[in-house]
Formats: structure tokens, C-alpha cells, sequence
């Protein structure tokens, strides 16, 4: 069992508390087109500040956790990464100024953790309790990556969120964003700007894939500690990974098949642990070096074959996939 001392949690969140309040100092005091080059450089320096974690964790508490921690991280990068498609979707949909857009990622990415951070406590809490529950963890990821499979071509509905619909009900919104004011006053009159909707869409969207990538990791581990680290260092990069890669997004046409037999192999996972634990330890149990590379393959093949379609046939482009059926979107500033 892995023994985390209070420091070494005051000394993690720290560091995810300093790496946010950068984000959130640069969005909020120089909001700026975010570069190629910039983009580039801080995904770069995410994905060291991940690993260089891993390599200590694994020295400091021994390789089976490691591993544990590097294959929760590439199942929540491989998420965040869907994520960003929902992304680019609301960022287009409410036509968000570039300027803005850095603001916009890091609020959305704060919500995230805080939604995560409490689905962390709630999900260790009810499998300490619970051991029926990696089967309910279980069948909801199938549910999810059958879902995902068959809606893998659509993209979600942002604007018939009800979430969405509701707060464009009950609260006065201006037309235009206010140089990235929340909210402003119009004739005397308290008003919102459309970019309090757009918080309100992600903080919505955030909360779905928390639904789904909770359980996922605790496919994985069953350890609170790893499943906070892997899912906080996943998500520092995605602001700075949406600038890089949104140009390539639509490249990624089978990241959601990819996505859904992931969800579907770690939700057999936590049944079979179930079946192990609660009915007979002869049933066998799938091991974490092996989730690990059945992972890597999947990404690594999803990602080169969508390169080898996007190039034989320039025409086709990805898809956010849906957990339901969704109107066909028109959007004229996408790729054909």
C-alpha cells in the first residue's frame, strides 16, 4: 500500500497551485494571441514537469506505483486531448476573440481540478466502502465507450447544453465580450458578456468528462495520491497543448474510436478486479504493465493511422465524439 506523508501532499498541490497561479497571472494580466513558438515551449515544458514527477515517484516509492502513475497520466492526457476538441467546438460556437481564449482555457482548466479533486475524494471514499462499486465504475466506463463508438463521428450540441440554455434564460447577456469583462453594466443596467456563457459551457463539459475519466484512472490505480497526481498534470498542459495542436485536431479522426476501446479495456479492468475481490480470486486480474502497453498501442496507432487517412484524403476531418445523438452542426469555419 502506498504510504504519502502530509508533506509530500502539501508539497504536490503546491506545486500545481504555483503552476496554475502562472497561468492565471499571464491570462489575466497579458492577454495576448498565443503563438506557435510559445505553445510549443510551455506543452514542452508540461510534459517534463510530468514526467520529471514520475521519475521521482518511481525512485521514491518503487516502479509498480510508477508505472501505475505514467499509465493513469496517458489515459487522462489521451482524455484531455478529446477534451480540447469540445474545446475548439465552444470556442468557435461563441466566437471567442483570441485574446481571450488564454483566459477562457485556464478558468476552464481551474473548474476542472476543483471538479476532479472532488470526484477523487468521493470515488476513493465509495471504493474503500463499497467494493461493488469498481463494478458500477466498470459498467459505466462500457456504457460510455459504447456510446462514445457509436457517436464517434458527431460532435456534442454545445448550445442545446442545458446548462447553456439556462443561464442564457435567466441571465441578460450583452452582444459583444467587453474587452474579456464577466460582467459589465449597459445603460445603468447589470448585464453578463457572452464570455460567463462560455465558463458556464466548460465548466459543463468539465464536469462530464470528470465523470468518465474518475473512474478511468481508478482503473488503473486504486491509489487517491496517483490518481490526484495523474489527472493535475494531465491538465496543466492542456491550456498550452490547445494552442499547439488546434490546427491538428481535425487530423485525429479516429482519436475517438481510439478513446472509446480504451474506456472499454479499463472498464472490463475494474470488473475483473471485482469478480477477483468479491466472488473468486481465481478470476484473473488484467496487470498494470500490461493496461500500460495495450494504452500505448492504441494511442500509438490511432494517431498514425489518422495520419495515413488525413493524408490519402485531405476531405474527411475528426470528431469530438458524443455520448448521444446530436443534430448535424454546420460550421463554415471548419475544415471541409
Amino acid at each position: 500500500m502506498l504510504q504519502i506523508g502530509i508533506w509530500t501532499w502539501v508539497g504536490t498541490i503546491g506545486l500545481v497551485v504555483a503552476l496554475l497561479a502562472v497561468d492565471l497571472v499571464l491570462a489575466a494580466v497579458r492577454p495576448h494571441r498565443v503563438g506557435f513558438g510559445e505553445a510549443t515551449a510551455w506543452s514542452v515544458f508540461y510534459v517534463l514537469v510530468a514526467v520529471g514527477f514520475g521519475v521521482w515517484f518511481t525512485l521514491a516509492h518503487g516502479g509498480d506505483f510508477g508505472t501505475e502513475y505514467f499509465a493513469g497520466y496517458l489515459v487522462e492526457k489521451s482524455l484531455s486531448v478529446d477534451n480540447l476538441f469540445v474545446f475548439v467546438i465552444i470556442m468557435t460556437t461563441f466566437a471567442v476573440p483570441e485574446e481571450h481564449q488564454h483566459k477562457v482555457l485556464t478558468f476552464g482548466i481551474v473548474l476542472a481540478l476543483i471538479m476532479r479533486a472532488i470526484f477523487i475524494a468521493l470515488g476513493a471514499t465509495l471504493l474503500a466502502l463499497f467494493s461493488f462499486m469498481f463494478l458500477l465504475f466498470g459498467l459505466l466506463l462500457i456504457y460510455t465507450a459504447v456510446q462514445l463508438f457509436r457517436h464517434r463521428n458527431e460532435d456534442p450540441d454545445v448550445e442545446d447544453n442545458v446548462v447553456v440554455r439556462t443561464a442564457r434564460r435567466v441571465l441578460p447577456v450583452t452582444t459583444d465580450y467587453v474587452g474579456g469583462k464577466l460582467v459589465t453594466r449597459v445603460d445603468g443596467r447589470r448585464m453578463v458578456t457572452p464570455l460567463l456563457i462560455v465558463l458556464v459551457a466548460i465548466g459543463g463539459i468539465d464536469l462530464l468528462f470528470a465523470l468518465d475519466s474518475i473512474p478511468a484512472v481508478f482503473g488503473i490505480t486504486d491509489e487517491p495520491y496517483i490518481v490526484f497526481a495523474a489527472n493535475a498534470f494531465a491538465l496543466l498542459g492542456l491550456r498550452a497543448l490547445y494552442f499547439l495542436v488546434k490546427g491538428l485536431l481535425d487530423r485525429l479522426v479516429y482519436l475517438s474510436a481510439g478513446l472509446a476501446l480504451i474506456l472499454g479495456f479499463i472498464g472490463v479492468k475494474l470488473i475483473l478486479h471485482w469478480a477477483h475481490v468479491d466472488i473468486d480470486s481465481r478470476v484473473p486480474e488484467i496487470p498494470t504493465p500490461l493496461s500500460l502497453g495495450v494504452i500505448v498501442v492504441v494511442l500509438v496507432v490511432v494517431t498514425v493511422a489518422s495520419l495515413i487517412k488525413t493524408r490519402r484524403d485531405p476531405s474527411v476531418h475528426a470528431h469530438a465524439g458524443s455520448l448521444r445523438a446530436t443534430r448535424p452542426r454546420h460550421d463554415p469555419e471548419r475544415k471541409q
